[in-house]
């Protein structure tokens, strides 16, 4: 079995066996951060983001009927997608997007990957940004900012480093684009250095370096087809303190052939994992 076929309740199981192996030792090789904090980020930040997106929602109102319209065309009710996401000191908080993606699945019963269910229309909203457009409603309600760390799933949070849940320390933000446009997708790695440095250097100044930043991220057509391509499942993290997809964790010697039955596939990853981390043990 290779890794993409993993169900999403066992790449969970061995998310989780991850973190109880290696997270100790990792958070022994961070560095540590110091939040950024003055007047901007305590109280203009905050006063910018509530009239940005008070007037956005006024303006994007008729774009965003129209796409209701054609969502429940296209995929149906409802044509809302909610999901927890974490907000800044862990706070939990509901995002809500115009559904794309269709529930689609497999002769299993599982979802089929996110690629393979999304719509034309669904795509085209998403190259578009345009799907992005309800989380004004975020912003000016206080569980997001215009700009900071994408928010992410609550079932990562656990699997953070000390250094990279520290990306918690402020709202988090439509976007935190990187601060050098790459030609390659942004690993989890990069991207949550890159949310650190915000956290670090948070301001005016930064924020208008990183506004302009957006601005070439959007905008820049050979980006978007880097964008286009997802990071996968942040897993955890290596023994040298990379944060790790799925992909990535697979060349780490864990073997998915010996597990070939669901019904004792978590019990597999969990056996299969420790033998992988004690033989690196062993070699190094």
């Amino acid at each position: 079995m290779i890794a993409e076929e993993l169900t999403k309740e066992m790449r969970w199981k061995l998310a989780d066996q991850l973190a109880e192996e290696r997270l100790e030792a990792v958070n022994m090789l961070c560095e540590e951060v110091i939040p950024h904090e003055n007047i901007y980020s305590k109280y203009v930040k905050r006063i910018i983001d509530i009239i940005v997106s008070g007037l956005a929602l006024i303006v994007t109102l008729p774009i965003n009927l129209v796409i209701g319209i054609v969502t429940y065309f296209d995929v149906g009710r409802p044509i809302f997608f909610k999901q927890e996401r974490v907000g800044k000191e862990g706070k939990i908080f509901v995002l809500i997007k115009f559904r794309n993606m269709r529930n689609t699945v497999d002769e299993r019963g599982e979802l089929l990957p996110p690629d393979q269910r999304v719509t034309e229309f669904g795509k085209f909203v998403r190259k578009t940004s345009l799907d992005e457009l309800l989380n004004f409603w975020s912003i000016f309600k206080g569980d997001m900012s215009l700009l900071g760390p994408r928010p992410l799933v609550p079932e990562y949070t656990h699997r953070y480093n000390k250094r990279h849940k520290m990306r918690l320390a402020v709202r988090p933000g439509l976007e935190c684009p990187p601060r050098k446009v790459s030609d390659h997708p942004v690993t989890w790695q990069e991207q949550f250095e890159n949310d650190v440095w915000y956290v670090e250097n948070v301001g005016a100044k930064t924020d208008i370096y990183m506004m302009i930043q957006l601005v070439k991220y959007v905008f820049n057509r050979k980006n978007a087809k880097v964008r286009s391509i997802g990071r996968g499942t942040f897993m955890g993290y290596s023994w040298d303190g990379r944060a790790i997809n799925l992909v990535e964790l697979t060349k780490e010697g864990i073997n998915y052939e010996k597990i070939t039955n669901r019904a004792y596939a978590l019990e597999a990853i969990a056996a299969v994992t420790v033998e992988s981390v004690g033989s690196m043990r062993l070699s190094g």
